[in-house]
């Protein structure tokens, strides 16, 4: 059995780590609230860029963007794969990678080739590892991610399928469902999906002005851009809400080893209360 002072030790070190874990559940639950608020502010006009788009997929427009148009043949797949900065956060990063290791597995299966762009230093740091091609990183996007600290690394995967580099594009990222729930979601971005809402089929198109590609190159650039932005803070609020149950469960953790542990110590010491109690006894009985 560990003597006294060890035991006491273990407390303190514990009690200074539940310190830690329950500043970090309080950090991330006041904030948990304003990513939720900026996370739903987004999120109706990223649906209704979505309806749009998906109309102009179903639309008969003699002029076809490349985003529209399905290849025959897929040889290289993008990713957009967003993560955390920090840890922390339960197994919400790992999760994510564990799924998507499978759909790219999957994809090297069929022969294809597989690059990503990382938003977040977690999957930076993680996909550096792997043998993927990693076009263009960036991280630290803080609790408020702006819509120009992404538009770099958008940019880039557009160009490569633009160009025929990549031939399809996939958004992955962690959705907020609700504090206990984040699921690991994978959207497709390229080459755009038809819509949910069922439409007509009849011979139909916008009409574009000055001119359809001119209005197409812009408004699908933009379409794209919000998707990632949305993703992105959909993942600030799965970051939060997952640290702030980690967090939780650690700190109970934490209490309940204390516990243990002082339980152990009060044994520990009773029993050298007693030892000592014998050897006067015993010392008294031999005089």
């Amino acid at each position: 059995m560990a003597s006294g002072r060890e035991i006491k030790t273990k407390i303190k070190s514990v009690q200074n780590t539940r310190k830690v874990t329950r500043a970090l559940e309080m950090v991330s639950a006041s904030k948990i609230r304003k990513a939720q608020d900026r996370m739903k502010a987004s999120r109706p006009y990223a649906r209704a860029m979505k309806q749009v788009i998906g109309h102009l997929a179903q639309a008969n427009s003699e002029y076809q963007h490349p985003f529209l148009v399905e290849r025959a043949e897929i040889k290289r797949v993008g990713y957009v794969i967003i993560s955390s900065d920090r840890g922390l956060a339960g197994g919400l990063n790992n999760n994510l990678f564990r799924k998507l290791l499978g759909e790219i597995r999957q994809w090297q299966d069929k022969g294809a080739e597989v690059d990503v762009v990382t938003i977040g230093q977690k999957a930076s740091s993680y996909f550096r590892r792997i043998k993927v091609g990693m076009l263009a990183t960036v991280t630290h996007l803080g609790d408020k991610p702006q819509l120009e600290q992404l538009v770099g690394v958008v940019k880039v995967m557009l160009d490569a399928y633009e160009s025929g580099k990549v031939d399809r594009v996939y958004l992955t990222y962690n959705d907020f469902v609700n504090t206990m729930t984040q699921r690991a979601a994978f959207d497709q971005l390229l080459p755009l999906p038809a819509s949910d809402t069922p439409i007509t089929q009849h011979d139909w198109d916008y009409i574009y002005e000055p001119d359809a590609a001119s209005v197409l190159e812009h408004v699908l650039t933009r379409y794209v851009e919000s998707l990632v932005y949305q993703a992105v803070l959909e993942n600030v609020a799965s970051e939060h809400a997952a640290r702030m149950v980690a967090m939780k469960s650690a700190s109970d953790n934490a209490t309940k080893l204390i516990g243990d542990l002082q339980l152990v110590y009060n044994k520990a010491r009773q029993a050298a209360i007693t030892q000592e109690i014998s050897e006067i006894v015993g010392g008294a009985a031999a005089v």
